[in-house]
């Protein structure tokens, strides 16, 4: 028999969102907190920074944003939109296939408006405590100073990832630390105004990004050793450099520092855990899930998946193994990973599991496997991205629309079509 659950959600960001749909959709009563004054999350462009950007005062103004004014997607228009609510190109606006983070905005307003997705939600309210008390779960929150205390919640979703803010401004040297999307990005926007941008990190596990020096922007994977109050900079080799401003993009921070589940979730900055396949933590499901916790990946894919999954499985439509069970899954994967060499940081990148883990996220769903054409469009853009080559205003449309449409295979010649030949 179905069931209809009270549900809540924090967070009105992609995964919120998405979340509110599949739960609205199996008859989940459904409340969405969210702190901000719209919905959209770190899509939410804005233009301040905090008061200290060092983050040394605990007292300081946080603005809650990872957006960079000149922000595009590093991914195109089939990967940035849902599966079954594609980001198509509108008649006004950037009609871009990598557009601005403004454009991404639009669609997500367009999305919760179309699907009544503002009628359940709680602007302006921030969750201060999450806490499951004789078998329920308890949420407080505060709205404009006023506390709100919510009871006999059965389930709680959380959609909330936090993500420090980077700001870039002009310098004559500059260095950035971090090799991610977002590094390689802000060091070519940089390397047009600034004298010099040295740009240092790991690499990837399993990947040899293709780091060669060029004009002015110069390649380390040396961590930083020490940073003088003068700007002089050394790196683990000794060598040393001179830097007027430094742009951490060190990527995704996970804290959830309202949730207390007495030890039953370890949350670090990368990796928080245990989770079955990502979301459910075995002791507590499914009455605590986790939506959107993965990247390197074609995140709106995956969230809207995993959305339909939890919706089920509160419906009793989609069943979870037993604690048991879900721990034995859990123990197999850290164990691959580590025979692959992958820290435990690296879990949520869902190397080298991809299509498998949408695949059989679709299968708990009742739904057929992703569409090939979504994966091989994925590895080129990450082809594209580990050969530093920033294809995006050369990508070739008119090819990948005829490989979605089944004119081609689209296996024989992906590399060429990527350079827009």
């Amino acid at each position: 028999m179905d069931r209809s659950v009270k549900v809540a959600v924090i967070g009105a960001g992609v995964s919120g969102l998405s979340t509110a749909r599949e739960l609205q959709r199996e008859g989940h009563q459904v409340v969405v907190f969210e702190k901000n004054h719209r919905i959209g999350g770190i899509w939410v462009y804005d233009p301040k920074t905090d008061s200290d950007p060092l983050s040394i005062d605990p007292s300081r103004e946080i603005v809650h944003t990872s957006l960079y004014r000149s922000l595009r997607t590093n991914l195109p228009r089939p990967l940035m939109g849902f599966l079954d609510y594609p980001f198509s190109k509108e008649e006004t606006g950037d009609r871009r296939t990598y557009p601005g983070h403004e454009e991404v905005l639009r669609f997500l307003d367009k999305f919760a408006k179309e699907f009544g997705l503002h009628s359940l939600i709680r602007f302006n309210t921030e969750v201060v405590r999450v806490e499951q008390v004789n078998g329920e779960w308890v949420v407080e929150s505060k709205t404009r100073g006023l506390f709100r205390n919510e009871k006999r919640l059965k389930r709680l979703l959380s959609a909330r990832v936090t993500i420090p803010n980077q700001d870039s401004q002009r310098f004559p040297v500059v260095l950035i630390i971090g090799l991610g999307p977002s590094g390689v990005d802000i060091s070519r926007e940089l390397a047009k105004i600034a004298k010099e941008v040295h740009v240092v990190g790991k690499q990837i596990i399993g990947v040899d990004l293709m780091l060669e020096n060029h004009d002015n922007t110069f390649y380390y994977t040396n961590p930083v050793e020490h940073v003088q109050e003068d700007g002089s900079v050394t790196f683990a080799d000794g060598s040393s450099i001179h830097a007027d401003a430094i742009i951490h993009c060190t990527g995704y921070r996970y804290s959830f520092p309202f949730l207390e589940t007495h030890g039953a979730v370890s949350v670090e900055e990368r990796w928080v855990a245990p989770l079955y396949k990502h979301v459910f933590p075995p002791s507590l499901a499914p009455s605590l899930a986790f939506i959107g916790l993965n990247y390197l990946e074609a995140i709106f894919h995956v969230i809207e998946l995993q959305s339909k999954w939890v919706a089920k499985v509160l419906s009793g439509k989609a069943k979870l193994p037993t604690e048991e069970e879900m721990m034995i899954s859990i123990q197999n994967l850290n164990q691959l990973l580590e025979e692959k060499g992958f820290p435990k940081e690296y879990v949520h990148t869902l190397q080298p599991f991809q299509a498998d883990y949408k695949n059989w996220l679709a299968a708990q769903c009742g739904l057929p496997p992703v569409e090939e054409w979504r994966h091989d469009m994925l590895l080129e853009c990450m082809k594209n991205y580990f050969e530093m080559r920033d294809i995006r205003d050369l990508w070739d449309d008119h090819y990948w629309d005829a490989i979605i449409h089944g004119a081609s295979n689209g296996k024989s010649i992906i590399h060429e079509a990527s350079n827009g030949k």
